[in-house]
């Protein structure tokens, strides 16, 4: 199981694995991606331009701890990505949402 992270040790790490090419996109993630109307492009930039704010969560289920990185998308939408680390070095990406609703 990977430790739990800072905030700051999580946005740190999933811009190391955006730089490494170690994301993995979720099922759900990829759906809710195709429903916001944005590219994988848009999800790249706010990983790497966005910040974890909020405490991240464990998932009671699985036993893995959740990020949540918001930040804006190219074309100034706000956005989060929720996400966890399936390995030391690999981002899972959960789902995406816009936060202007």
């Amino acid at each position: 199981m990977i430790a739990c992270k800072t905030k700051q040790e999580a946005t740190d790490l999933i811009r190391f694995c955006v730089k490494r090419g170690a994301i993995v996109y979720g099922k759900h993630f990829r759906e809710e991606l195709a429903n916001e109307r944005l590219s994988l492009a848009d999800a790249y930039h706010l990983l790497i331009n966005g910040n974890v704010f909020m405490s991240p969560e464990e998932d009671l289920r699985t036993g893995e701890w959740k990020y949540r990185i918001e930040g804006r998308e190219p074309d100034g939408k706000k956005l989060a990505i929720v996400f966890c680390f399936k390995e030391n070095e690999r981002g899972f990406l959960i789902t995406i949402f816009s936060l202007e609703r």
